[in-house]
């Protein structure tokens, strides 16, 4: 038997691009998805802070140091330009591997830069 955990999450990240005729994905800044061990083509999770949907889709690789996540495809129905959102991946682990797990996460700022964790990320809601 294994059990899910979370195995990597970003923090707030601040939507920066929505393509809508694009097939699908998200594009993230290389540079984020290599500090928290997501690879392209990885199914992600996406919880949108500013209006509370969750999707799921797949990192695609975005120029690095660009501070892109471009929300592609049916998923602009659920994240826009502006929204924040929580990115995370998850792992199945057996018993004698939960004790030894450790989940990579970073917190970014709203250039979705690397910040501290105990950086003030306060945020406006759309409707706030």
């Amino acid at each position: 038997m294994t059990r899910s955990f979370l195995n990597a999450k970003i923090h707030k990240a601040t939507v920066t691009d929505s393509k809508i005729e694009y097939e699908g994905s998200c594009q993230i800044d290389i540079e984020l998805l290599n500090a928290v061990s997501i690879l392209p083509n990885e199914k992600i999770d996406i919880y949108n802070i500013t209006n509370g949907e969750r999707f799921s889709t797949y990192a695609i690789e975005g120029p690095p140091g660009s501070g892109m996540i471009c929300i592609n495809g049916a998923a602009c129905h659920k994240a826009g330009t502006g929204d924040h959102v929580i990115i995370c991946t998850y792992t199945n682990l057996k018993k004698d591997e939960i004790a030894n797990h450790t989940p990579k996460v970073i917190y970014v700022d709203s250039k979705n830069r690397i910040i501290p964790k105990n950086t003030d990320t306060k945020f406006k809601l759309r409707n706030g």
